[in-house]
């Protein structure tokens, strides 16, 4: 969850680590430090609660000198968010500098034995008690730092990105990383070391992706070092950014979310582009046409996935049911690495990912490999860790995302979802030719529409202020709408901290049509669609119940608009991609409630983006 960044070269380190921050903030902004070593036997240490701007401000007037430093922000897990369990933490005799991304699940016993050893101890993080280990192996086995590092990792449990620097050698930066992210970017004379790449491509387009309990050395004037914990030595790949910078920044926008909204009919370009011909009659994913046995032999497609990506695989799971008639199931990654779950060697998995480095995601894939299942990855990020651990998969392709509620990469994995049901419903022979042209040029057409939807901005803000104080409301949906109704309450809670829940409209009479008043605003998602009669009713179950009802529904659509309160119009589409053109009014409809509240949209409270901890 949490983002670091370290540096070595010739550069102020202080500017690469605080613009470095800043584009890590959203994995976490509960407290900001960093540690700069302005010369061998000194190093200053800088540290707050709160985002980075505070630190910014605390380190105003300080000694900001140095071309060796670490830096990192934090979401914390071990210990409540205030200025002692900020990072960076120092070993007891100050030599060494640490900071941490995971969660070492070992750390009382570890802690307990150097306490027992005369160690003491500022924070209650589990972070200070690796930092103090290095150093305690180091003094008592008389090792070098590496050394040191190695044998403190071998008996660590859990998840760790961490970076380490030493005050007594101005010239060695040290990264390790096991089941959380660590980049190095490779410049001239310089090394940059981060949890992802947008703190580095500033300056370099060259990053090696560390792998699993692997060390890097970065030694000023020396070329980097890669060893495993047992000492052996690996030799780097080196990667090449294509990272266009500019995505990095708001462009104008208040929000990078609202900005990240409006990108979605040219991301949604970018995640067709190249897979669909020229002719618009044939979707290629290479993914599937170099594992087609694969695919015509499955049993059973397993969707992994959390949060966002959980609900994608909802409406994945339909598509695949639908066109390829294939039994497909939908687990949170989380439940389905603890329950020992029926896996066959003929089963797909498909693991979804926005970041490629979800913690349970991770773990539910390393699982079905070990079941012998086929994996298929859905990521966002090139070179994260789900992306190299599966067996093959599909890059969504829309860039960068920072604000941390989700859009434009939920909107990404439907298309590549619809894109990988289209391919296997026609390697499997279960869609006519016809249905499969069809299929595509709908495909094709999103962009267009989505720029439709995107013009009922000023309306959407409109009504966004009817309900900005109201303390609770509901998501309707039925069939693929359904997951689009959790999705759009999610959406809500995530930023505006109003409670919400999605249900399938029809499970409301069994249940929670006891919540409905005057008071209780209900979003309906009721396009046309082949249940769209069905929806009319359970909505007039609402109405006949006093309640507030805002319908999604279908352009021309007059019969939803004479029984609700207010209509939102989206073009109508083929049902299976009606999600994505849906899903749109509701990311602007929580995005204005949450302005109007006040909200910090980007960063709302207790949240990070890429969750790398259990």
């Amino acid at each position: 969850m949490c983002g670091i960044v370290g540096y070595i070269g010739d550069r102020d380190a202080y500017d690469v680590l605080i613009k470095g921050l800043r584009r890590l903030e959203y994995r976490g902004y509960d407290s900001a430090g960093l540690s700069l070593m302005p010369r061998a036997g000194e190093l200053n240490c800088y540290k707050t609660r709160g985002k980075v701007a505070e630190l910014e401000r605390y380190a105003q007037d300080k000694d900001k000198s140095g071309t060796l430093g670490i830096a990192h922000t934090r979401w914390a897990t071990h210990g409540e968010p205030n200025d002692i369990n900020a990072h960076p933490h120092y070993s007891q005799s100050g030599d060494l500098s640490m900071i941490h991304n995971g969660i070492i699940e070992n750390y009382v016993t570890l802690r307990t034995k150097l306490e027992q050893v005369g160690y003491t101890f500022k924070s209650t993080t589990d972070s200070e008690v690796v930092v103090n280990l290095i150093e305690y192996i180091r003094n008592t086995m008389g090792l070098d730092l590496c050394s040191s590092v190695q044998h403190a990792l071998n008996q660590v449990v859990g998840a760790y990105a961490i970076a380490v620097i030493d005050r007594n050698d101005p010239n060695l930066l040290i990264g390790a990383r096991k089941s959380s992210p660590l980049v190095v970017g490779v410049g001239e004379n310089e090394f940059f070391l981060a949890s992802d790449a947008t703190p580095i491509v500033e300056y370099t387009n060259k990053v090696v992706y560390l792998d699993d309990e692997q060390i890097v050395l970065l030694r000023r004037g020396e070329e980097m070092k890669i060893v495993d914990l047992s000492n052996v030595v690996v030799t780097p790949e080196i990667h090449e950014l294509t990272l266009d910078l500019s995505v990095l920044e708001k462009g104008g926008y208040p929000h990078f979310m609202l900005k990240e909204i409006y990108e979605q009919s040219r991301t949604i370009q970018d995640c067709i582009r190249g897979r669909v011909n020229s002719e618009g009659t044939e979707v290629i994913l290479s993914g599937v046409s170099q594992n087609r046995d694969k695919f015509m032999a499955a049993g059973r497609i397993i969707f992994v996935a959390c949060g966002t990506s959980w609900h994608a695989a909802l409406i994945g799971k339909q598509m695949i049911e639908e066109f390829c008639r294939i039994p497909a199931y939908v687990e949170y990654a989380s439940e389905f690495r603890y329950r020992n779950p029926v896996i066959n060697e003929d089963d797909i998995v498909i693991a979804i990912s926005q970041s490629g480095e979800t913690a349970d995601t991770l773990a539910a894939v390393e699982l079905a490999k070990q079941k012998k299942a086929f994996v298929y990855g859905i990521c966002n990020v090139v070179g994260s860790s789900i992306a190299r651990a599966t067996h093959s998969g599909s890059y969504i392709h829309v860039g960068p995302e920072v604000g941390v509620a989700s859009t434009k990469a939920f909107t990404g994995q439907v298309t590549t979802l619809a894109m990988l049901t289209i391919t296997i419903a026609k390697e499997r022979g279960t869609i006519s030719d016809e249905r499969y042209v069809q299929m595509i040029k709908s495909l094709q057409q999103l962009p267009q529409q989505m720029d439709v939807v995107l013009k009922q901005r000023e309306k959407i803000e409109e009504l966004s202020k009817i309900f900005t104080y109201a303390n609770n409301f509901i998501y309707l949906g039925r069939g693929y709408n359904y997951p689009v109704a959790l999705e759009g309450a999610l959406k809500l809670k995530e930023i505006s901290y109003i409670h919400a829940e999605g249900y399938p409209a029809a499970e409301m009479k069994h249940g929670p049509i006891a919540l409905i008043d005057a008071e209780m605003p209900v979003v309906a998602i009721a396009t046309s669609d082949s249940i769209y009669e069905k929806t009319i009713s359970n909505i007039q179950e609402i109405k006949a119940r006093s309640g507030r009802v805002l319908a999604l529904v279908s352009e021309g659509d007059n019969q939803i608009g004479n029984i609700v309160d207010y209509v939102i119009e989206v073009p109508t589409t083929d049902e299976f991609l009606m999600p994505i053109l849906s899903s749109i009014p509701l990311q602007l409809l929580a995005y204005f409630i949450a302005v109007n509240k006040g909200r910090d949209v980007d960063r709302p409270r207790n949240l990070a983006k890429s969750v790398t901890v259990e």
